[in-house]
């Protein structure tokens, strides 16, 4: 007797809802809480006797009198009524028994979901963090009860990755740093979250990441360790997890390592036909091997994804790899960035000379108000562009622009088609070497110009239309002639000539090859699907920019997109050909620079302007507007620091 009563003590000691309720009881009215758990219990047994001890009755007797009257009618001689007592017997009594339970059930249901309530306003209720949901309060009303929480006006990263299908690598970056963040704060509160999956990811109108939904969050144990319970989903589960050994902080770094492989790819690393399959990859650790990710992503994935929960990385560790070491993370992302990617540049590093030529022509590039030939209207001038990013895959490099308080730009710079060594012919070097003496031809002595200098504009060959899916596949765009192309993100280049449906081909640092449309070699089938995709999208869905007569000259055989190089308000082109060409505000401003420099020729328009041409005798001679010719100037003097 003693025995049970120091157990029954003990129980009482424990810190859990029941004994929550207990001690406030206690507090309000003086009765010491072993009374109150004593008359308590004598009430819930009395309420189980008379609420369902009388209908579990008659379901016994149900069931027992059909068995005594078939074994009776055994012993008639008709076998008709056997059959028809044992039918009778079996089924009045399933169904008897199961309308017992469920009642029994359903009855309890409303306790359970209350505690589990409960117990997730009392873990939430504490946590103060940047990167979790703030807790505002609650309150109920008879049937409900209602949590205040912070409102993340930009949804969840579940209806991010429904949109866009996939993620970039520095998006990744972005987001993972914020959840091991919040997760590094619910781990030293001693809190597993059990249920980490994009659709608990919330983003508020900064687009911040915030975790939330703490209903399966439990505290762990001295062991570090939860209750040994099957919960969470599926896809996302532990191996330590689906072996019954409990949940662990270990157990949430797994969680992670599915999330990253998701966003990544746009599938989850275990999938499978039947559930007990999908538990022995994730034993195991099996996964298909992610294609098209760089391999410091491979390695991290590889590492979270660590069958021993002792070879998984820490959150510290997590965040001190070389994906994020040697990779561009954003301090914030743009909003459209939930339904549309933001404009990537993928190839591979081409040096301080190209960089720096971005930072200057594109960090001037603002959102464009009307033209005035002043001095102050110049685009850029009042605001420079702080928020300018080039994004890539690995190998990634932030550098600020040249010091001044003009320039303060963020510049991710990663490569160019790899057709030859530096220096050869079309190479981008050599072709931003022209371009220094074609801008300084434009920016010779002449007198300062009064009115708008420039003649009519004179057929061009230009890039009205482009599609950027360069994290996975690669850069495309279409020109004036009807010509298409694609700049691949290994470095290769492929393009379909109009009218005749020509294919050139220029592979890695290897000569131009080309092809009739039916000849084209198996090796290079999906390329030439991927441009025809590209193409039919560009033609169809993409809207004509005007502003240059037409018709156009058509493209040489062998012109191909050397470099582009874009931030969410400009997009730089660099042909072979040394056509250079600069679109701002979304297509608002065009300015193409083409021509050898004998006969060189600067277009540049307005939408819904009409178009205007220089050429260095008319800027010598007549002058070129203030605005023009300063941000030439500006061009100059970068590339002249190289």
């Amino acid at each position: 007797m003693d025995g049970l009563r120091q157990r029954f003590e003990r129980l009482l000691e424990q810190r859990n809802l029941a004994t929550e309720v207990l001690r406030a009881v206690e507090a309000k009215t003086g009765v010491d809480k072993r009374y109150l758990a004593a008359g308590a219990t004598t009430l819930l047994s009395l309420y189980l006797l008379f609420g369902y001890g009388a209908p579990l009755l008659c379901n016994l007797i149900g069931f027992v009198y059909p068995a005594y009257a078939s074994i009776k009618a055994i012993e008639s001689p008709s076998k008709e009524d056997d059959t028809v007592w044992l039918t009778y017997w079996v089924v009045y009594s399933l169904f008897g028994l199961a309308e017992f339970f469920s009642d029994l059930l359903l009855s309890w249901f409303p306790f359970y979901y209350v505690g589990k309530v409960e117990r997730e306003i009392a873990l939430h209720s504490r946590l103060r963090h940047r990167n979790v949901v703030a807790f505002h309060g609650h309150f109920a009303d008879r049937d409900h009860v209602y949590l205040v929480l912070e409102y993340c006006s930009r949804k969840s990263l579940a209806h991010v990755l429904e949109a866009r299908r996939m993620l970039t690598e520095p998006e990744v970056r972005y987001y993972l740093r914020g959840l091991a963040s919040g997760l590094r704060y619910l781990h030293q509160q001693r809190i597993v979250h059990r249920d980490l999956k994009l659709s608990n990811f919330f983003l508020n109108k900064n687009m911040e990441v915030k975790i939330g939904d703490l209903g399966l969050a439990a505290r762990v144990g001295p062991g570090g360790r939860c209750h040994r319970v099957l919960c969470g989903t599926p896809n996302f589960l532990a191996p330590e997890v689906v072996s019954r050994n409990g949940h662990s902080c270990q157990s949430d770094i797994w969680a992670l390592g599915c999330i990253m492989y998701l966003v990544l790819t746009g599938d989850p690393p275990f999938v499978a036909a039947s559930l007990t399959e999908m538990y022995k990859n994730i034993r195991e650790g099996r996964y298909p091997e992610p294609a098209h990710v760089s391999p410091n992503a491979r390695r991290l994935i590889a590492r979270l994804l660590a069958p021993n929960p002792a070879e998984r990385p820490s959150l510290d560790q997590l965040l001190q790899d070389s994906f994020f070491t040697q990779g561009f993370t954003p301090d914030r992302l743009p909003a459209h960035s939930c339904h549309s990617p933001p404009i990537f540049a993928v190839p591979q590093p081409l040096g301080r000379l190209f960089r720096k030529v971005g930072q200057l022509l594109l960090s001037q590039c603002q959102l464009p108000g009307p033209y005035t030939p002043n001095e102050a209207s110049c685009p850029g001038e009042d605001a420079p562009d702080a928020d300018f990013m080039e994004w890539g895959n690995e190998a990634s490099l932030l550098e600020r622009g040249a010091p001044g308080p003009e320039v303060r730009v963020h510049l991710l710079a990663q490569g160019t088609l790899q057709s030859g060594p530096a220096g050869s012919e079309g190479s981008p070097g050599q072709e931003v070497e022209a371009a220094i003496r074609s801008l300084q031809l434009c920016l010779d002595p002449g007198p300062p110009a009064t009115q708008d200098p420039a003649g009519e504009p004179r057929p061009t060959l230009w890039a009205p239309k482009w599609v950027d899916y360069s994290s996975r596949y690669g850069f495309g765009y279409r020109l004036s002639d009807g010509s298409s192309g694609v700049l691949f993100r290994d470095g290769t280049h492929m393009a379909l000539r109009a009218p005749g449906g020509q294919v050139s081909y220029r592979p890695h640092r290897g000569q131009l090859e080309m092809f009739a449309l039916r000849d084209v070699p198996s090796p290079l089938g999906a390329k030439l699907a991927v441009l025809r995709l590209f193409a039919g999208y560009m033609q169809q869905r993409l809207r004509e920019e005007e502003g240059l007569p037409a018709p156009t000259p058509p493209a040489s055989p062998g012109l191909c997109l050397l470099r582009f190089l874009a931030s969410q308000q400009a997009l730089l082109l660099l042909f072979s050909d040394g056509t250079v060409q600069v679109s701002c505000g979304g297509g608002q401003v065009q300015l193409v620079l083409n021509g050898p420099p004998g006969g060189l020729l600067l277009t540049a328009w307005e939408r819904g302007q009409p178009a205007a041409s220089y050429t260095p005798g008319t800027a010598r001679s007549r002058g070129c507007p203030p605005a023009a010719r300063q941000l030439l100037r500006r061009a100059l003097r970068l590339l002249r620091s190289i």
